[in-house]
């Protein structure tokens, strides 16, 4: 499931950045982009949570997006905060461009069910 790697069609990105918007969960928010990776199949960001979890940055595939607003900086992704938290756990900077570590995290969301439409 590779989609899982790549903006929903019509979200065109192309040299926009999203460092310092706010992500926001189905059920809240997770933090602000911290930077993001726009690396050919695999874009994502980085997300620094913050006091929600304790020292965690948390790394989102960008085909969790639903909706970007450029006008109040938040990004929107068709996740539960509990879900985005579960996921294998973000240590160091290399695992950006990790093959092993980004085929675990695209495997985690690719398991999960659904997400709900509102």
């Amino acid at each position: 499931m590779n989609s899982i790697w790549t903006y929903a069609p019509g979200m065109d990105l192309q040299d926009k950045s999203l460092t310092g918007f706010t992500v926001e969960a189905s059920d809240g928010t997770v933090g602000q982009v911290e930077r993001q990776s726009d690396q050919p199949g695999a874009h994502h960001f980085v997300v620094d949570t913050g006091v929600w979890v304790f020292g965690k940055s948390l790394l989102i595939p960008a085909g969790l997006v639903t909706h970007i607003d450029p006008a109040a900086k938040v990004v929107t992704v068709a996740r539960s905060k509990e879900e985005i938290k579960a996921a294998p756990r973000f240590t160091v900077d290399s695992q950006t461009t990790d093959p092993g570590y980004l085929a675990d995290v695209g495997t985690y969301y690719a398991r999960l069910p659904a997400p709900a439409h509102h």
